[in-house]
């Protein structure tokens, strides 16, 4: 029996998730072409089509749906076998996958990734930026080996989480908003006004509508995005008040609501059933020993 090709399951895989093949082709460094051609190879290997291609989409097709967790759970076991070989000598290289949510990737990472990349050039990484929730599921699948973003309020089924940073978020509004220079204002009087909020399928978004909770008020929010920056950016032109983390203030001005105090914590995530790489030790432990 013919054995299928690693690199047609790797492109299958992507081309699974993103649903695109341009996609694809830019993760991989290949042409649109280039990906198609490993997947007619990987569709002429198994005799059946995988795809569904309507229009511009691409979809799974039943074959394709038995076929990808096959694939991910091969392509993990050859991974973990040849970094297994590696580092049977100690050494630390190969393949680091991890995956950032977009905050802590723009604001707190880059001076991390730079000494990583500096004192550990037999490494490479596979970067992908995800929403935080969407990070769980990737280690439980094996795309990803680890995982920083905005960890869950509580802990979660076969995952290790290690906090890193405490992350104190702030009200704020623009300096020309209704409640610009106000002492204090009350949870009840900004559930009556104009909101943009973190998607309430966030967890920052959690923390933040079960401090209404807690008080008996519902929150409405006019407009809500996975995007703190773009959250932000809604606020400067005054289009409603949001909550932000402290670090992210500039430019605005901070709504003090009285015995109120949030936070989320910014941390690594591992899956607690698979053994750490040299690369992804290594990576964890420079994160751990650098001051916060």
């Amino acid at each position: 029996m013919q054995s299928l090709d690693t690199e047609a399951l790797r492109a299958f895989i992507i081309v699974a998730n993103s649903g695109s093949f341009s996609i694809a082709a830019s993760q991989l460094g290949l042409t649109q072409p280039a990906v198609s051609k490993r997947i007619a190879q990987l569709e002429t290997q198994l005799g059946t089509k995988i795809l569904d291609r309507v229009s511009k989409k691409v979809a799974l097709n039943e074959a394709g749906r038995t076929l990808l967790p096959k694939a991910r759970s091969a392509l993990q076991h050859l991974d973990e076998a040849y970094q297994a070989v590696i580092e049977l000598e100690g050494n630390i290289a190969g393949t680091l996958s991890i995956a950032f949510s977009h905050h802590i990737g723009l604001h707190r990472l880059p001076p991390f990734l730079k000494q990583f990349f500096a004192s550990q050039p037999q490494v490479h990484l596979d970067i992908e930026f995800v929403d935080s929730e969407q990070a769980y599921n990737r280690l439980r699948e094996g795309s990803s080996e680890l995982a920083l973003i905005t960890l869950a309020p509580e802990p979660q089924r076969d995952m290790h989480a290690t906090a890193l940073w405490a992350d104190p978020l702030v009200f704020v509004c623009s300096p020309d908003h209704q409640l610009h220079l106000r002492d204090h204002v009350s949870l009840e009087e900004l559930s009556q006004l104009d909101a943009i909020l973190p998607a309430a399928n966030t967890y920052t978004g959690q923390i933040v509508s079960t401090a209404f909770a807690n008080q008996g008020l519902k929150l409405g929010a006019t407009m809500t995005t996975n995007y703190l920056e773009t959250i932000k950016m809604m606020v400067s032109i005054g289009l409603g008040w949001s909550v932000l983390p402290r670090t992210m203030t500039e430019g605005l001005e901070i709504i003090h609501v009285p015995d109120v105090y949030l936070e989320r914590s910014l941390g690594i995530i591992e899956h607690s059933g698979r053994k750490l790489s040299n690369a992804a030790n290594a990576f964890k432990t420079l994160l751990r020993a650098q001051p916060t």
